[in-house]
């Protein structure tokens, strides 16, 4: 086990390294220059040099890349010149609110897919077993965007049950002042991720039903409640472990996409704004934290999936 956590945190360390290769590629992709992407066409020369000098683009592409991962790992991200503040301390005010909106999303989608995948699997072939599948094709295959629409049009233009808009505040105290104003925001995000968990729940389910030790429980006696309890649930949840680390990605782009519809002033939204107002700082300081929390999910998905099967025994090659 130690010699695989080794392995794995050393290919964790690998593809981050790939990660900022690319990302400081990109920048040095730009039209024309990093000085004049960031600084804009009405920048004088003077301007610019001043800027290649200051962070270090009138050196070579290596010593650049150098100061570039000695910036990342003192957790400097840069500047952002759009919105006139370091990009450490955008983040820091966005992110712990884009955290509320996905972490209550993803609880939400697990508390609802686990037992509803189960419940479809223990009544596989019946009539809500298809309303069910039906439910989920549906909102694995709608657009995030639409789907958000949809609820808006229909709970807050038609019902007006829920503000149209997210709340709105510089903090997550003042985000969660207001729980109506997140119910949308996080139904659009748990929709689409229930529609995904709960069809892999479900696939898992059905395949344990099948085995053996479950013949044997019922052989034996056991209720149902005590078998999904004991043996069903804890050998069909193990996909859905890696599952959550897989798909993290995923969610915090559908997140873009939720705080820009429901103007939640997330990490999401800072993207979004970033990208229209050509703020490369921000958008590069995005990608390095999208792709750590990508790469921490998938390790502690690992980790956790040898935690809850102790039949697992990780190898190294």
């Amino acid at each position: 086990m130690t010699k695989y956590l080794v392995r794995r945190v050393s290919q964790s360390v690998a593809v981050l390294f790939i990660v900022t290769v690319v990302v400081f590629s990109i920048l040095h992709f730009l039209p024309g220059s990093p000085a004049r992407a960031m600084l804009g066409i009405r920048a004088t020369p003077g301007a610019i040099a001043a800027f290649n000098k200051a962070n270090g683009y009138n050196r070579a592409l290596p010593v650049q890349y150098l100061l570039y991962i000695d910036r990342l790992v003192h957790g400097n991200l840069g500047f952002s010149y759009h919105f006139d503040q370091s990009v450490n301390s955008l983040l820091a005010l966005d992110l712990p609110k884009s955290t509320v909106l996905v972490g209550a999303s993803y609880v939400l989608a697990l508390l609802i897919a686990i037992p509803m995948g189960i419940w479809q699997a223990l009544r596989r072939e019946k009539v809500m077993d298809h309303a069910l599948t039906a439910f989920s094709f549906v909102g694995y295959a709608m657009p995030t965007f639409w789907l958000g629409i949809l609820l808006v049009v229909w709970f807050s233009a038609d019902l007006h049950l829920f503000p149209s808009e997210g709340p709105q505040g510089a903090t997550v105290g003042a985000a969660l002042s207001n729980p109506s104003a997140l119910v949308l925001p996080v139904a659009t995000l748990t929709i689409v991720t229930v529609a995904q968990f709960s069809r892999f729940m479900r696939a898992s389910a059905v395949e344990n039903l099948l085995q053996d030790y479950i013949r044997t429980a019922k052989a034996k006696g056991l209720s149902n409640w005590r078998m999904v309890t004991r043996h069903l649930l804890r050998n069909s949840i193990l996909p859905i472990i890696t599952l959550v680390g897989l798909s993290l990605p995923g969610v915090l782009s559908g997140a873009i996409i939720v705080e820009a519809l429901f103007n939640y002033p997330g990490m999401g939204w800072l993207f979004w704004t970033a990208t229209g107002a050509h703020d490369f700082p921000v958008l590069m300081g995005f990608t390095i934290v999208v792709a750590v929390a990508t790469v921490a999910g998938n390790l502690l998905a690992d980790i956790a999936y040898a935690v809850a099967d102790p039949r697992v025994r990780y190898q190294t090659s």
